[in-house]
């Protein structure tokens, strides 16, 4: 029964430290590109043709 709770608090802390990169991640703007990539969709062939 010791181990199983050991492995619940490992979970915890994991779930917690990933939850804590995302928001770290939204507060540094790393999603502040909305339509950057809507738009890389619609002119690939062009950019491409440009190299």
């Amino acid at each position: 029964m010791s181990a199983l709770i050991i492995l619940v608090l490992i979970s915890l802390l994991v779930a917690a430290s990933f939850l804590g990169a995302f928001i770290w991640s939204i507060r540094d703007d790393q999603y502040i590109d909305k339509e950057g990539a809507a738009m890389r969709i619609l002119f690939d062939d062009e950019i491409q043709k440009n190299k």
